[in-house]
């Protein structure tokens, strides 16, 4: 019995040895689980399942591997759009040909198609969008990186929060003329595109013309909105701007406007008739003509204009329009959205990464590859998106290293050895014992 019992021992040292030098040889493993090795001891089945005060074990077994799910620490700045890492709870859902695997390893790329995948040629899941760049949750998908280019979108949505200095004088010289500076006060401009995507820029002059009253005229390159190719520049759109005593501009009633500006009931203006235009010169002459683009009437809203004593000019604009772009880059949120960067400035979600963490992430199953497969010992997956519920959040251009701990598996190694060699030596003492024995009889 003693020969089984250092026998035992032996392979529990061994099983030590070989868990510790598992963990030590994936100590640079992206998303790597260190595993523990837990040892129980055991006895013989005694008939009718009785003992006595002076029975004695019959050795030691391994009762599992375990392998440890605590956080490892996150390598930032990794260089590559599409490194992830979870700081927190949970795993990456792959899909190797609808079988689903989990991981933390987030060293993610794109094959030829755009699908986002890992190393092992998985397709990481999550969830998509909608033709309006709305995200699909509930849904999982394979994860892709559309990269056709943005198309062009034609202005439809100008927002302009501006000041006009209340300490300029009141201008009373000549008529307004975008050329001479002395017949306007402050002016600035917005770029603005038509439906190919071609550039223009929305001008906007403003005269003060009495005490909290301003002039307003705009023109679409230079030219008045109405018929940019025939009609002189001079003749711009005007809108008459009032300001009540705290320096708040007067939506009620309406600031009146020809007919190029419409003034909508809630202060804001539609531009409308707008027919997208561009010079030819032949010679010495320059004309302009239509150049074959559409416009959206464009709402502009200019409701957060001030009248204040301080520098006249734009403070903060945006505009919805667009042309054609190329993808550039990418970036994740913490929520785990995916947004595609393009050279045109516009940056779309094109997807969003999903979480799924388990009851007992103890009863995974290890499948190589750092991942691992779900078991009725794991309890059933539960998915969402990052941040939600007890899920982690995601950390984008960055990877979770492996949790191995090198110094206590170090020791790990000194003790298992040491354990190693004991239990030789109690074989070894046993063996001396039987030849004594025999050599007696």
């Amino acid at each position: 019995m003693s020969f089984n019992i250092g026998l035992s021992g032996l392979y529990a040292a061994n099983k030590s040895l070989d868990v510790a030098g598992n963990n030590i040889a994936n100590v640079a493993t992206v998303g790597f689980k260190a595993s523990r090795a837990e040892f129980a001891d055991q006895y013989a089945q005694s008939i009718r399942g009785t003992s006595g005060g002076t029975n004695v074990g019959s050795g030691v077994y391994t009762a599992a591997v375990t392998q440890q799910f605590t956080q490892g620490t996150l390598t930032t700045g990794t260089g590559r759009d599409l490194d992830l890492a979870i700081n927190g709870n949970g795993f990456f859902q792959l899909s190797n040909n609808g079988e689903k695997l989990y991981t933390r390893a987030g060293n993610f790329h794109t094959d030829s198609a755009g699908n986002i995948i890992d190393n092992n040629g998985n397709n990481l899941q999550g969830y998509g969008v909608d033709a309006n760049g709305n995200v699909m949750t509930g849904v999982l998908t394979n994860l892709r990186v559309d990269t056709s280019n943005m198309p062009p979108k034609a202005t439809g949505d100008i927002n302009i929060k501006s000041n006009l200095d209340s300490s300029k004088p009141i201008s009373t010289g000549a008529a307004f003329d975008p050329a001479d500076t002395t017949t306007y006060t402050s002016t600035f401009s917005t770029p603005i595109y038509d439906s190919q995507g071609n550039e223009h820029t929305l001008s906007q002059y403003f005269r003060k013309t009495d005490t909290n009253s301003w002039t307003m005229y705009t023109l679409i390159d230079g030219r008045n909105m109405q018929d940019p190719v025939t009609e002189p520049a001079v003749e711009a759109d005007q809108t008459q701007l009032k300001f009540d005593s705290a320096g708040n501009l007067i939506t009620s009633p309406a600031p009146t406007s020809t007919s190029g500006v419409v003034v909508n009931a809630d202060g804001t203006f539609t531009l409308h008739g707008w027919v997208p235009a561009q010079s030819k010169t032949v010679g010495s002459t320059t004309t302009w003509v239509a150049n074959g683009a559409s416009s959206k009437e464009m709402k502009l809203d200019m409701l957060a204009t001030s009248q204040t004593n301080a520098a006249g000019g734009a403070i903060s604009k945006t505009q919805d329009g667009n042309y054609t772009g190329q993808i550039s880059a990418m970036n994740v949120d913490s929520s785990g959205n995916l947004f595609a960067n393009y050279t045109n400035g516009q940056s779309k979600v094109i997807g969003q990464v999903a979480l799924t963490t388990f009851a007992n992430a103890q009863g995974l199953a290890p499948a190589g590859g750092t991942m691992w497969r779900q078991t009725y010992a794991s309890g059933i997956p539960v998915t969402g998106a990052p941040e939600s519920g007890t899920l982690g959040s995601i950390t984008g251009s960055a990877l979770e290293e492996s949790n191995v701990d090198l110094t206590g598996e170090l020791v790990q190694l000194i003790k298992a050895q040491s354990n190693y060699q004991a239990n030789a030596k109690t074989i070894s003492t046993e063996s001396t014992i039987l030849q004594t024995t025999i050599q007696m009889t």
